[in-house]
């Protein structure tokens, strides 16, 4: 179902639900201005749809001891699709490794790694992802610091986006 056949209180349940997933469907339905039985029918519809892929609350790394964030940009071998997608489940199998996202351009593959301290992560850099098959070349970025980590998408330009082209 592609984003023009939703309607706009499909479009602000969901920008509800991506600000807080945690809230009640009452709560929703009077945020979206409906009342709760089609709110509830109409949430589960997105669901089904795939719009909503899943609740998660937003855990804070460091508070749990996971001071190391690093970027690893990593180059294959092959390209072919067998190795590409071989890699894709090498790193399902990494607990470290938090996001993975296949590239165009030189970098095949930028991976988003958190570790306990740089010990944990050179450990994993060296004994696990280097030495993976098909690996030609990893380079890392550590972070700093954050200044921006926002959820989903920006509700206010899909708005905009869909006022254009009615």
């Amino acid at each position: 179902m592609p984003s023009q056949k939703l309607d706009e209180i499909d479009r602000m349940i969901l920008a509800e639900l991506q600000a807080d997933g945690r809230m009640t469907n009452v709560e929703l339905a009077r945020r979206v201005g409906i009342s709760a039985p089609p709110c509830l029918r109409r949430v589960r519809t997105l669901e089904e749809a795939g719009f909503i892929r899943g609740y998660h609350a937003d855990v804070d790394p460091r508070e749990l001891g996971f001071e190391v964030q690093v970027f690893a940009m990593v180059g294959l071998v092959s390209q072919a699709e067998v190795d590409l997608s071989a890699f894709e489940n090498r790193c399902e199998a990494w607990p470290l490794v938090r996001e993975c996202h296949m590239l165009n351009g030189e970098v095949d593959f930028i991976l988003k790694c958190v570790a306990p301290d740089l010990r944990s992560f050179q450990r994993f850099l060296t004994e696990e992802l280097t030495s993976a098959p098909n690996v030609a070349s990893v380079k890392t970025s550590l972070v700093i610091r954050g200044a921006k980590d926002e959820p989903g998408i920006p509700f206010d330009v899909l708005e905009a986006r869909l006022a254009i082209d009615a």
